[in-house]
Formats: structure tokens, sequence, C-alpha cells
């Protein structure tokens, strides 16, 4: 699977659970390793997330944080946050969708990466907190396993590497009768049964 297939189906994953919150959910408390906001709620998670879509054309267009950045500190949830939420999903899978320049450099605030894999870092992010959402928020949703082999692929042969960063907790051992999404799950630590 390409990398930016893997973005889409992550992007579109992670709306997927997005769009089925409950509004009232929005003020209920995430877990604080999701977050470097204290106590955050799903609405800082949800924040975050816009934060992130909302550059994503700035990245593939080569942009950086260093020359500037109009969305920290901006309102971009509005007063219909999940509406907001996926005009920014939509303006990022235009932007995917109409390709990558070969050879791009994307700059995220903790380094450059070659576009095939900063697009990994932006579908891991995207896919891994879609399960962690719904599985938080009781929202009924599995990894497609197209999302599950692009990220055995593109993932797991750096899961140790990342952990050492922070990226992902410690690995779980999976259960006996486990599929492949929870064997992905527990590669990276976060299943919960």
């Amino acid at each position: 699977m390409e990398t930016d297939q893997l973005f889409l189906a992550s992007d579109a994953a992670l709306r997927s659970v997005i769009d089925r919150i409950d509004p009232a959910d929005l003020d209920k408390r995430a877990p604080a390793e999701w977050s470097s906001t204290p106590d955050p709620s799903i609405r800082d998670i949800l924040r975050a997330h816009a934060y992130d879509e909302a550059w994503v054309p700035g990245v593939l267009a080569g942009a950086s944080i260093a020359d500037g950045d109009d969305f920290r500190g901006r309102d971009l949830l509005g007063d219909d946050p999940i509406a907001a939420y996926d005009a920014l999903n939509d303006a990022a899978n235009t932007v995917v969708r109409a390709g990558v320049a070969p050879g791009a450099i994307f700059h995220f605030q903790y380094g450059d990466y070659p576009a095939e894999e900063g697009l990994v870092h932006l579908a891991l992010y995207r896919a891994f907190q879609a399960w962690l959402i719904a599985k938080h928020l009781g929202i009924p949703f599995h990894l497609s396993n197209e999302i599950v082999a692009g990220m055995t692929a593109h993932v797991l042969p750096h899961a140790d590497e990342w952990r050492s960063f922070g990226v992902f907790p410690p690995a779980i051992e999976p259960p006996a009768d486990a599929d492949d999404e929870t064997r992905l799950l527990c590669a990276v630590g976060y299943w919960v049964p």
C-alpha cells in the first residue's frame, strides 16, 4: 500500500469516529497521555486533530512551523466542532489526493522527513487515535483490513525505534486467539480488551 493511500484510509477512519461522537461527549475527560493539555477533554483531542488537519496542506507544500503558525491559538472548531473538523479533513484529503511532489520533505516540529515517511507519521496518528477514541467513548469501530495491512507494513518495522522516542507505549502480549487488528494494536501498545 502506498503511504498516501494509508494516510487517506486512516484519515477516513478517524473522521468516521469523530462524526459519531455525541456532542454531549465533547466535554468528557480524555486520557492524560493523549495530550499535553492538562486534564484534556474529548474537545481538546478534537481541537488537536483539527489543528493537525489544518496543517496538512502547508506540510505538503513544504511549509514549516518555523515559517509561522497561523493556526495555533485560533478557534478552528467554532460553534459546530464536528462540522468544522470535517471541513478541515476535506481540505487535507483534497491536497493529498492531488498528489505529493516527488522528493518532497515534510517539516514537522520534531524533524524533517521524506514525504513517504511523513505520510506514515500522519496516518498512524489518525488510525490509532480513531481506535482509541472509539474504544474510550464506546463507539463501535474496527481498523479496516487495509489500514491493518498498511500499518503492519509501514509502522511495525519501526515500532521499537519509535517506542524508544516515546511514540508508543510498551508492547502488549496479544491473546492466543488474536486477530490481525488486535496483534497490531498490541505491538504498538494500544490494545485494550
